[in-house]
């Protein structure tokens, strides 16, 4: 995925039909290497096999995309856990009065208290712009993939001598 799009499907269709030894760069491109030789073999069912094959790219591109997701989600929620559990600790040394034997007093509490929700936003706001790149790169690489298949299915191949 972290190749840049430098060409369009069609163009790299093209590109490796006439060079079949060249190595591919892209998730893209490395399915449609398969899928043209594949096509070459003028195997029965083309789309059900390229499906079977594509989908080993699919499920890769799709792998971390639920764990960033939990933890954009859950980053917050525990900063506001460690907040909840650090004012519950200021007012039970409040109620005690052991607070004001420290120095920073109440506010010193707080303010540490309050930390974990700081942290929890600084992992949760850039994960979630993050997870949104992600997903946008990963339903364009289906897109192209689901191109290749329809290429490969409805176009006959260059015969190249």
């Amino acid at each position: 995925m972290k190749e840049p799009k430098s060409m369009s499907v069609r163009d790299m269709f093209r590109y490796y039909q006439e060079h079949t030894d060249k190595p591919a760069k892209s998730i893209v491109a490395q399915a449609m290497q398969q899928g043209i030789e594949l096509k070459k073999k003028n195997v029965r069912n083309l789309r059900r096999h390229l499906d079977a094959t594509f989908y080993e790219y699919e499920r890769e591109i799709g792998k971390f995309s639920t764990l960033i997701r939990v933890v954009v989600l859950i980053s917050p929620l525990l900063g506001l856990l460690g907040t909840v559990i650090g004012m519950i600790e200021t007012f039970d040394s409040l109620a005690t009065m052991t607070l004001f034997s420290q120095t920073g007093g109440i506010a010193g509490g707080i303010a540490q208290a309050l930390f974990t929700t700081q942290m929890g936003l600084t992992v949760a706001i850039p994960g979630l712009l993050m997870n949104s790149l992600l997903n946008r790169r990963q339903r364009q690489i289906e897109q192209d993939l689901t191109q290749v298949k329809d290429l490969l299915c409805h176009q006959k191949l260059l015969s190249i001598t």
